[in-house]
């Protein structure tokens, strides 16, 4: 069976994803969600599409008890690293957003720099997504996460901003095109 995009995307992204440009407001985002969450230090936090675990790590520094979720596996053993180089615990699984096994566990989720979520092909399979995360919420719970902005492609030009924003060894964006009727922009990584 031949690999969806996205898991063929990570499978080598996870030594160099930390040093993109839009990986680097880590510390900031988490001051956010810790506003957001009143610095309640109880909460159990879901990270869906952790990736490297960035947010994960910070928060559980921070005292948070956080489960980072990711589809990839390379991406994974990376945060598991860089957890075991911290000498922190977190629970990270291998686990596809889109069929959760948990059932309101979480006091509140996160989805951030596009966890998941809006890499689906689909508006059906974005929804499964939100769908499941949801289902793994307790009822009230916060669920943050962040999209990219429909509009931005209209008036500027991926490829360019990608350009003037990527240094040595960042990923780069080619062939760009954007469908105004599904507001989905299509590149080569």
């Amino acid at each position: 069976m031949k690999k969806q995009w996205y898991v063929t995307l990570f499978e080598n992204y996870a030594k160099t994803y930390d040093n993109e440009c839009f990986t680097q407001g880590t510390f900031g985002e988490c001051d956010f969600l810790e506003k957001e969450f009143s610095s309640n230090k109880s909460l159990k936090i879901l990270d869906v599409g952790c990736g490297t675990g960035r947010h994960a790590i910070e928060l559980t520094k921070r005292g948070y008890n956080i489960t980072g979720i990711d589809l990839s596996e390379s991406q994974l053993k990376r945060a598991r690293e860089k957890a075991e180089a911290e000498n922190i615990i977190i629970d990270f699984q291998l686990q596809d957003a889109r069929n959760l096994p948990f059932n309101s566990e979480f006091d509140a989720a996160i989805m951030l720099c596009e966890g998941s979520f809006p890499l689906m092909e689909t508006d059906e399979m974005n929804f499964e997504i939100l769908k499941n995360v949801t289902k793994s919420l307790k009822p009230g719970a916060k669920f943050i996460f962040t999209t990219l902005n429909g509009l931005f492609p209209i008036y500027n030009s991926i490829e360019e901003f990608g350009n003037a924003n990527t240094k040595d060894g960042n990923a780069i964006y080619r062939n760009n095109s954007f469908d105004l009727m599904t507001f989905r922009d299509f590149n080569i990584t």
